[in-house]
């Protein structure tokens, strides 16, 4: 069965798509200190890549790493917040799924910090 809401169309989708891209982003920002911290990086980062001497490409290259660091972080906390409305008992399931989760925030962190020194290093 589908979502009732899957039929709306035209503004009122676009609307409603925004009000709940909105929404996300603020449960997220109130309920996940990773994501707060995350945000605050990336308050800083940008600016930081705007101002550098990269060329114009590296700039936005740089500022990507970090946007996906947030984007990652969000399904990260999408997917432990599944987890823990199914069941907050301990499962080697669940415990994989937040795993996996965790790695893949690490590795976009990585990925930010390889991003940055190879154009600033370049």
């Amino acid at each position: 069965m589908e979502s009732p809401h899957k039929g709306k169309t035209g503004l009122q989708r676009v609307w409603n798509a925004l009000s709940y891209s909105l929404a996300g982003l603020t449960a997220a920002f109130r309920y996940e200190n990773a994501f707060r911290q995350e945000v605050l990086l990336a308050v800083i980062l940008i600016p930081v890549a705007l101002l550098t001497t990269a060329a114009p490409l590296g700039k936005a290259i740089m500022i990507a790493s970090v946007l996906l660091v947030l984007i990652v972080e969000l399904l990260n906390s999408a997917v432990e917040a599944a987890v823990d409305h199914t069941s907050l008992a301990d499962h080697q399931l669940a415990k994989r799924a937040k795993d996996i989760g965790s790695a893949a925030v690490l590795l976009s962190l990585v990925n930010v910090a390889s991003v940055w020194g190879l154009t600033l290093l370049s």
